[in-house]
């Protein structure tokens, strides 16, 4: 095909990428406060579990409204990129032999399953281990010794009910402590079958105290995917070298060292600069280099490339392709 010819089909196949992403952005934003819901569940969940007050504050009035257009945008990147990435190879598609085909439909699943295989383990590893570490630490800081002395003879002790969740009736008037949430709760009214509650959080302690906005964390929790998904694509990588026969498995063990140290920069570039999430970054960046070295014994290129031959001394695939 001529040059224009070229640049023609790749406006089309832009403009048809773009315009699939339409419908998936409409269905991001009507999910998008479900799945935000979602993503803040570990650090209400982390919060709890420390004895503090679940509850997420925002600044400002836009600030809840922009996190979940962040959400919902993410959101449509992430479930149109297939859409995306396929009109993409169809536009270079035709430029490649039948054996280079093989090596790109063999990358694009294993880069799509580690990828999302970070967002899990970031999900249900890392966030509930970095968000528990800095929520007992900051919470732990400033925090003195109460006093305690004997109740006078003539003050009665008032005693509220202690529930690991609402009852189902509550009379107006009445309340307790809520211990799932952390909250006291007071039942002010009813609206035909259903209490209207009110609720006054509460915390352990006191000091500094932990209150995180939903604009910084669900940032936070982005930054961090991003981070991830693109230190989970190490195997990737070695197996692209690898077949490009710039480095092999003997090269690779023989720098498992320098390996170690790489790992370490990343997590420290790729992560927020604080020891703990460097080392959950730097160790699962280590083991998908040893997954790399796997996959280049399991998956060398000659075996990737197999149905190629040789005919008149030319190179042809088994689909007849020079």
């Amino acid at each position: 095909m001529p040059l224009g010819d070229h640049l023609e089909d790749l406006r089309k196949r832009v403009v048809f990428a773009l315009l699939g992403l339409v419908p998936i952005l409409v269905g991001s934003l009507l999910i998008g406060r479900t799945v935000l819901d979602l993503l803040i569940e570990p650090v209400q969940a982390a919060m709890i579990r420390s004895g503090l007050s679940a509850a997420i504050q925002a600044t400002s009035p836009l600030e809840t409204f922009y996190a979940y257009l962040r959400v919902s945008i993410v959101l449509t990147l992430l479930v149109g990129s297939p859409w995306v990435i396929w009109h993409l190879w169809q536009f270079i598609r035709p430029g490649l032999y039948k054996r280079e085909r093989r090596f790109v439909n063999l990358l694009v699943p294993i880069s799509g399953l580690l990828t999302l295989s970070s967002v899990l383990f970031l999900y249900y590893v890392i966030m509930p281990v970095i968000l528990a570490f800095f929520i007992r630490f900051g919470g732990s800081v400033g925090v003195n010794d109460v006093r305690s002395a004997p109740v006078p003879a003539d003050v009665t002790m008032a005693t509220i009910p202690v529930l690991d969740a609402d009852p189902e009736t509550p009379n107006v008037g009445e309340q307790w402590i809520n211990t799932s949430l952390n909250q006291l709760r007071v039942c002010v009214g009813r609206d035909g079958d259903e209490a209207l509650v009110v609720a006054s959080q509460l915390v352990r302690g006191y000091g500094i105290q932990q209150q995180y906005r939903v604009a910084e964390y669900i940032k936070l929790f982005l930054q961090l995917a991003l981070a991830f998904a693109v230190g989970f694509q190490t195997p990737v990588v070695v197996l692209l070298l690898g077949w490009a026969g710039l480095i092999d498995r003997k090269t690779l063990s023989r720098y498992r060292k320098q390996a170690v140290m790489g790992a370490a920069v990343a997590g420290m570039l790729l992560t927020p600069a604080d020891p703990l999430s460097m080392l959950l970054m730097a160790a699962p960046l280590y083991v998908l280099y040893e997954l790399g070295m796997l996959l280049l014994i399991v998956m060398p290129a000659d075996r990737v490339a197999k149905g190629t031959v040789i005919t008149g001394g030319r190179e042809r695939d088994d689909a007849g392709d020079e």
